[in-house]
């Protein structure tokens, strides 16, 4: 969990495929546990793309320089 999110719960609804939540019962996966995880993972990958698309100018920025002028301390490189 991020920094300062409380632990408190909340209960909710959703719909899933009837085949799939008898197959997750039948394994002995936690529904749960695997939405929960599954919902993780989305909020990551939204807020990853979020700071891409808040930074992309920088971004570009960056790399139009980088083309134009090089990278600022090339000269050190020993590869």
């Amino acid at each position: 969990m991020p920094d300062g999110e409380p632990r408190a719960r909340r209960a909710t609804n959703v719909t899933l495929p009837l085949g799939l939540v008898s197959e997750a019962k039948r394994l002995g996966v936690n529904v749960s546990q695997a939405c929960e995880a599954g919902l993780r993972e989305r909020v990551a990958e939204a807020r990853r793309q979020l700071w891409l698309a808040e930074n992309r100018e920088a971004m570009d920025a960056y790399n139009a320089r980088i083309e134009r002028d090089g990278l600022t301390l090339a000269r050190y490189r020993r590869f």
